[in-house]
């Protein structure tokens, strides 16, 4: 009896794992499932060896190869070599290659170069879903949500939906752009217009002219995004 409740025990453990990987985001199911298999294989292991099947040996290695993969983002990061690729890859921000824009549901990133824009959702069903990996169906979903939780969502989700889907109009809620800028920190100016805090007045004025030459209206640009860019401008500048 106690061996028949150990592994139902473990049977609904494995269940809840498989369920969770399931509704995790896209990008991030590779990893839940190779969590679930090596939670797998421990829970093998273990039976074998509390029935004497399994050596030592064979114990230990599976325990080593458990730790090397919980390890491996830290080793990872402690590898120079790699760290300097992973930095350049992140450090765009702070380089000036893309801006951030953040709403009570969404974090948007426009690429300074190609003007191309993505996002990430902060809050809600789709919790950690990056806009990209979701279909139009999704999106559509995720605007509703939008609209009855965040305007300013709204506004942000609208401008990617007006890039991924040029032409169409279903999407615009027909809200005109923001003109209060007190509630805009330092922080979030620096982020919108993809600059760190030594940044120049000349600096903040070439970001912002770069900036609205990839997103301004009369380019095809979005007004909600070109009003942040120059609230962003605007606070910096004093």
């Amino acid at each position: 009896m106690p061996r028949l409740l150990l592994l139902a025990a473990i049977a609904v453990v494995l269940y809840i794992l498989f369920k969770r990987a399931q509704a995790a985001p896209p990008h991030k199911r590779r990893g839940e499932y190779i969590k679930l298999g090596l939670g797998i294989a421990v829970v093998g292991v273990i039976l074998l060896a509390l029935a004497g099947k399994m050596h030592w040996i064979g114990v230990a290695l599976t325990g080593a190869l458990v730790a090397l993969r919980s390890l491996a983002p830290t080793l990872i990061r402690l590898s120079p070599m790699l760290a300097a690729k992973f930095g350049q890859a992140q450090g765009a921000t702070g380089a000036g290659q893309s801006s951030t824009v953040a709403t009570a549901i969404l974090r948007m990133q426009l690429d300074h170069d190609s003007g191309d824009l993505s996002g990430e959702v902060l809050q809600g069903r789709y919790e950690g879903w990056r806009l990209q990996d979701m279909d139009r169906t999704q999106l559509e979903e995720l605007l509703a949500y939008c609209r009855q939780e965040d305007v300013d969502s709204v506004q942000l989700l609208e401008s990617y939906l007006q890039q991924r889907f040029p032409g169409e109009t279903e999407f615009d809620a027909k809200q005109p752009p923001p003109e209060d800028q007190s509630g805009m920190t330092r922080k979030e100016a620096l982020a919108i217009l993809g600059l760190d805090e030594t940044a120049s007045e000349e600096d903040v004025i070439q970001a912002h002219r770069k900036l609205m030459q990839k997103i301004h209206p009369d380019r095809g640009g979005n007004d909600y995004l070109a009003a942040k860019i120059n609230q962003a401008k605007d606070l910096l500048l004093g």
